[in-house]
């Protein structure tokens, strides 16, 4: 099978080598994030997904004050290779912070009472496809990025230096930028153990 849209998911990987030299302008990276989050889907159209964009010393910022916090709980003579992690993901041209919005989701589990327990859930598969979403579209235009998480480490922080609302939860970070080095080829188990059809 091939078609565009299949064509753009298989472009979607890990890239862990990037640069600050973005092959599209910053606005065509902010368009990809607003569409994004305009049309991946959530649960009861709760719209409950939120993203920050950072790009340039902003960026830097971010990754800094993930090294900082890291540094208090990871040993001296451990901290090496976290900070080639962190300079690594700091090399990039930005980053893209998403969020749940905890208050929609309290607003749904006091009136949807009966799926209470599962709006969490919910919201988190909405963040994923959301991830996913933007993932694939940075690929798609030549971005390289990978997916990230060091909440809850750095919540706080991160809501505290850009300003954000106490309720707006940190799921995931995804640096991206220039692809210095793209990534190898990727092994499959077989489809027949992951996938069962019954006709």
């Amino acid at each position: 099978m091939s078609n565009d849209y299949f064509d753009a998911v298989k472009k979607r990987r890990s890239v862990y080598a990037i640069s600050k030299e973005l092959p599209v302008p910053q606005g065509q990276v902010q368009e990809i994030v607003e569409q994004a989050v305009l049309h991946s889907p959530t649960s009861f159209n709760s719209q409950s997904s939120r993203a920050v964009v950072l790009f340039g010393e902003q960026h830097d910022k971010l990754w800094d004050l993930t090294s900082e916090t890291l540094r208090k709980i990871v040993a001296a003579d451990q901290f090496e290779g976290t900070a080639q992690k962190m300079a690594a993901f700091k090399a990039g041209a930005g980053t893209v912070l998403f969020f749940e919005d905890q208050a929609v989701v309290k607003h749904l589990q006091e009136n949807f009472a009966l799926y209470a327990d599962n709006f969490p859930i919910w919201s988190n598969q909405s963040s994923g496809m959301l991830q996913h979403v933007v993932w694939t579209a940075l690929a798609e235009a030549g971005v390289g990025a990978s997916l990230q998480h060091y909440n809850p480490l750095i919540d706080e922080e991160v809501k505290s230096t850009w300003g954000l609302p106490a309720e707006w939860k940190l799921i995931a970070q995804m640096p991206f930028g220039g692809i210095v080095t793209a990534p190898g080829e990727k092994e499959f188990e077989p489809i027949d153990k992951r996938v069962k059809v019954f006709k």
